[in-house]
């Protein structure tokens, strides 16, 4: 089996974004640039990832780790083109390779497919392999000038006559190379252009000359697309949304309202799921079979377990974990805490750094007071334990299995098993105070 490295060019500062983050670490589907690239690499069987970066860009690498540990980082101190990037990847390109791949860092929506597919143009004998596309505008993109299966150069606008500005076949910057060559070809490349800079594009036309094989295949236009400005980067987001929606429905999943709901990269949805609309899931979520997502719900860092109830107008913070057929109901907030199966907080509450026991009930207007300014302390709530309404449950704190709290209770001692704490002060009732304090207060108003 032929091995293959995968060269990511992520180098750019991105000054279009004006921010103090590297192009590559901006996000969609709450992910990095870089790690969506990394991460279909990855998935194709790569064998190793050589990451190209500027100076002063550990955080790229350090991100890049995460999604594909096989990651070696070389830096371009200065930004001469394409091909000088290549070429500062050069001890990576070494004979345990068969394949060369390179990718752009801020081209995010690449499909693992798309890069599969140019490794078997190479398998089935090109010697370069240009992955391609159709412009709906080809304007400002470089032309693949193809002569029946051959590809004899890339021509980059602002250098194309005009005949070749005609072309709509473009280049997405995405190449496959035998690596016994690729270094010969990179080497070779001059800067004899309207930038003076080392395009890796030129190494296409020396291929040719050199009678090499050089193909194309082709990929859509938004899959290839880059992202160099905030208003890109805001289409990319669209883009990736609408497709992890189709891929949600395709899989068994119902999206009452598809284009109101935000997904991120690592959400997990099974089979059975109902998500009602404008519910967002950020970072972390694994919601499991036949649970319902209810509208304008916030998850992140959560899971919910089969047949539960989320929303509506629920938040699950990092760490919550909703047991089976659980419920949380409206303006609920869970973080750090676990429910157990067939437990309730329908309304108007805070459970933080809790464990609620299976069928507990936790009323409406209930809080758990985790935090002393300090530190943060946990709340036990045993099974079928019921808390009254508008209750405070003072942490650090056990509510026994099977015991209630009284409505408005202020807690800050332990309840055994199936005992009854009431912590608030005693009613007291006047009769006829009302008609005593009406009669008053006429009377001073009259006065008045």
């Amino acid at each position: 089996m032929t091995k293959a490295l995968a060269i990511i060019l992520a180098a750019g500062e991105g000054t279009r974004m004006r921010s103090s983050k590297p192009k590559v670490l901006q996000e969609i589907g709450n992910r990095p640039l870089i790690a969506h690239v990394v991460s279909s690499a990855a998935s194709i069987g790569v064998d190793s990832i050589a990451l190209v970066v500027g100076p002063e860009m550990d955080a790229v690498e350090e991100v890049a780790r995460d999604f594909a540990p096989a990651v070696s980082s070389y830096q371009q101190m200065q930004r001469l083109g394409t091909g000088h990037a290549v070429a500062s990847a050069r001890e990576a390109v070494t004979d345990a390779f068969d394949d060369v791949v390179v990718l752009l860092g801020d081209a995010p929506l690449v499909r693992a497919e798309t890069i599969a597919a140019a490794r078997a143009r190479l398998a089935d004998g090109a010697d370069v392999v240009v992955v391609g596309f159709r412009a709906a505008d080809p304007f400002g993109y470089g032309r693949l000038i193809v002569d029946g299966d051959q590809v004899t150069a890339i021509r980059e606008h602002r250098d194309a006559s005009e005949a070749e500005r005609a072309i709509d076949l473009c280049n997405s910057g995405i190449m496959a190379f035998k690596r016994r060559h690729m270094m010969q070809l990179v080497d070779a490349i001059g800067t004899d252009n309207a930038k003076g800079e080392y395009y890796l594009t030129d190494a296409i036309e020396i291929a040719h000359r050199s009678g090499l094989k050089v193909r194309a295949t082709e990929a859509d236009e938004d899959e290839v697309m880059g992202v160099n400005d905030r208003a890109q980067l805001a289409v990319c987001e669209a883009i990736f949304q609408e497709r992890r929606r189709d891929a949600v429905l395709a899989s068994g999943v119902s999206l009452i309202a598809p284009e109101s709901v935000y997904f991120s990269a690592d959400t997990i949805l099974e089979p059975d799921v109902t998500v009602e609309p404008n519910v967002v899931f950020g970072p972390g979520v694994h919601v499991m079979a036949g649970a319902r997502i209810r509208a304008f719900s916030h998850l992140e860092g959560a899971t919910v377990s089969a047949n539960a109830q989320i929303g509506p107008y629920a938040r699950l913070r990092p760490g919550a974990e909703i047991g089976e057929a659980a419920r949380i109901g409206n303006f609920v907030e869970v973080k750090n805490s676990v429910f157990g199966a067939g437990a309730k907080a329908n309304h108007l509450a805070y459970v933080g750094d809790t464990s609620v026991g299976p069928k507990a009930n936790i009323g409406a207007g209930t809080i758990t007071c985790n935090y002393d300014g300090f530190f943060k302390h946990r709340t036990e709530i045993g099974a079928e334990a019921f808390i009254g309404s508008n209750s405070a449950l003072v942490a650090p704190v056990t509510i026994g299995a099977g015991a209630f709290v009284g409505s408005g209770s202020v807690v800050t001692d332990d309840i055994p098993d199936n005992g009854l704490a009431i912590a608030r002060g005693r009613q007291k009732t006047k009769a006829d105070w009302a008609l005593t304090f009406r009669a008053t207060k006429n009377a001073e108003k009259k006065q008045k």
